[in-house]
């Protein structure tokens, strides 16, 4: 097999019923190029026989995929960045699992990039068959994107990049990674073009709620400084209030000679003390997230290989 020209990277989990549908449809998708290709699966510790399955995949066509076993389960961009370490296309596409977004949409990626030539091309999709929970936290991840690290707040798992800009971002190994954060670092070459999103055919989606909610705290903490922000302004805020209210106690002090009570001592002692130890303890986080990222832990552990 000559190098291929595309590499397809599928992050796994919990999907063994999907995986060979989905293989057809990539080789019926690539068999029209006319161009080798490549799909790389990683399968993120899934609970089910979605190993079983990729072996079987492999063993039917063993010069197209590359099956790779994680040793635990790191999440879906950390299994995308593995599949990617392993990419030796000269285009990589991603794509998930769980067939809502079908191979055959992979070719408008490739048309938009080669009208373009965009280092990366995402497929967003108008209408997104998610429950409403999951939709709603996925627009509040979208507006966090805008409002606090200025990006464009588009975007969606399924890619199309160059390996130059997949190159760059392999550099990167702290333990929390974001693969659109860490893309759009190096890069404004970027293009939309919208795919049909179908509904979930299978199984349920891994990202609830609570785990959206979770995810855009780390990007928050992990790619802007935001919280630190917050601090510097409302602590000069803070200063400014209690600075006024400080003179207006003096003031009826001095002309007024009315006591200062014990209360509003009390309240001020409270509160002060309370801001402070918010901003210890936003302080303390970065702290640890610093002290993990010096301790260099890996952002995936490879168990197996097919």
């Amino acid at each position: 097999m000559t190098e291929p020209v595309y590499s397809v990277v599928v992050p796994v989990f919990n999907s063994s019923l999907s995986l060979k549908e989905l293989y057809a449809g990539l080789q019926a998708v690539f068999g029209k190029t006319g161009k080798d290709f490549e799909v790389i699966f990683v399968d993120d510790a899934s609970s089910d026989n979605s190993w079983e399955v990729l072996s079987g995949i492999k063993s039917n066509d063993p010069g197209h995929v590359t099956a790779i076993a994680l040793s635990r389960n790191f999440g879906q961009h950390n299994a995308t960045l593995c599949g990617m370490s392993y990419a030796k296309g000269d285009f990589i596409v991603t794509i998930d699992d769980d067939l809502q977004v079908l191979p055959e949409e992979i070719i408008r990626l490739m048309e938009k990039q080669a009208e373009t030539g965009a280092d990366l091309v995402y497929g967003v999709f108008g209408k997104k068959r998610h429950s409403a929970m999951r939709n709603i936290g996925s627009a509040s991840l979208k507006k966090s994107a805008r409002l606090f690290r200025n990006s464009p707040g588009e975007g969606s798992s399924f890619r199309f990049l160059t390996r130059e800009l997949c190159q760059k971002i392999l550099h990167h190994q702290q333990n929390f990674i974001f693969l659109d954060e860490v893309l759009q670092w190096y890069t404004d070459a970027i293009e939309f073009t919208n795919v049909t999103h179908l509904p979930r055919k299978y199984k349920q989606s891994g990202y609830s709620l609570r785990k959206l909610i979770i995810l855009m705290g780390n990007i928050v903490l992990y790619y802007t400084t935001v919280p630190l922000k917050v601090l510097v302004y409302g602590g000069f805020l803070m200063s400014l209030i209690t600075l006024v209210i400080g003179a207006y106690f003096i003031f009826k002090k001095l002309f007024y000679d009315v006591p200062l009570g014990y209360t509003s001592l009390i309240v001020t002692i409270l509160f002060s003390t309370s801001i402070l130890l918010f901003s210890m303890g936003v302080l303390g986080e970065y702290l640890r997230r610093i002290y993990m990222a010096q301790n260099q832990k890996p952002s995936f552990s490879v168990r197996k290989i097919l």
